[in-house]
């Protein structure tokens, strides 16, 4: 008979984030010893990572770090929302956030490359996607340069992680304002700081685009000039932040809002899970 209890499964359960059978098996195998048994279950783990690389990761969570003159955001994805909900994913993306904010990464692959206690943060996800029993990836980095930051992480369950964080660099004192605004960002979903920042390829697309729409519409051909306008500027209130009607009140517009609280945004990052 296998030199273990129940205390030894439960205590290698907690430590590894392992299902029961597994757990009881891999003590079974090692003869109760734990450190043999963690070994087993880590290498089995390994082995089935490969078979899950096609897997899709819709669930995750974004968590975001000020460092001096950077702010960083990150979204690290796993299969399922009991995963993403654990402990020990979070854990893990605390780890994978610090060691990419101490490299300087901005980029996945920078990030990935990245150490971490003794390892690399790549090793160190795909061990933990050995035990956890799920794919888990590094999707997205984001770096953002400012004086000040406001960070703002927005669970849309309370069951689970933030989903949605939104990370803004500025200048200014008003931490109560930028924050409005990091929530406004969450909400709205602006790709553009200004609308000089929108690419001219897209500009002109979306002229295209409205000038078809108002010619099929039978506008007349005088009026066409001052309309396609009109729509090109509802466009840039949909993509740029400083354009978009304020979230807390669409009497006000974004950049009158900053510029009332003597904010200037120097750049913002906003990532959603999945998306």
């Amino acid at each position: 008979m296998a030199n273990f209890s129940v205390a030894d499964v439960k205590a290698l359960r907690e430590q590894l984030g392992t299902g029961m059978v597994d757990t009881k098996n891999a003590l079974v195998e090692a003869d109760g010893d734990l450190e043999k048994a963690t070994e087993i279950l880590r290498l089995k783990g390994a082995k089935g990572n490969a078979k899950r690389a096609d897997r899709s990761t819709s669930e995750g969570l974004v968590a975001a770090k000020e460092n001096g003159g950077t702010a960083t955001l990150i979204e690290l994805a796993c299969e399922t929302d009991f995963v993403a909900k654990g402990e020990k994913f979070i854990a893990l993306a605390d780890k994978v956030l610090d060691a990419v904010v101490a490299a300087g990464a901005t980029t996945v692959d920078a990030g990935l490359a990245a150490p971490a206690g003794g390892k690399t943060v790549a090793d160190l996800i795909n061990d933990e996607a050995a035990i956890l029993g799920e794919k888990i990836e590094l999707r997205r980095i984001a770096v953002v340069s400012g004086e000040n930051f406001a960070i703002y992480l927005h669970k849309t369950s309370k069951d689970l992680p933030p989903q949605v964080g939104v990370v803004v660099g500025y200048a200014g004192s008003d931490a109560e304002t930028a924050r409005s605004i990091a929530q406004h960002i969450s909400f709205a979903n602006p790709e553009y700081l200004a609308r000089d920042d929108v690419p001219t390829s897209a500009v002109e697309n979306e002229r295209r685009i409205v000038e078809e729409i108002s010619r099929n519409e039978g506008k007349p051909e005088a009026a066409l000039p001052k309309i396609i306008e009109g729509r090109l500027g509802a466009y840039f209130k949909q993509v740029a932040l400083l354009e978009q009607d304020y979230a807390k009140d669409n009497k006000l517009v974004v950049s009158s809002v900053l510029k009332d609280a003597g904010l200037t945004v120097s750049g913002f990052a906003r990532f959603k899970v999945g998306a």
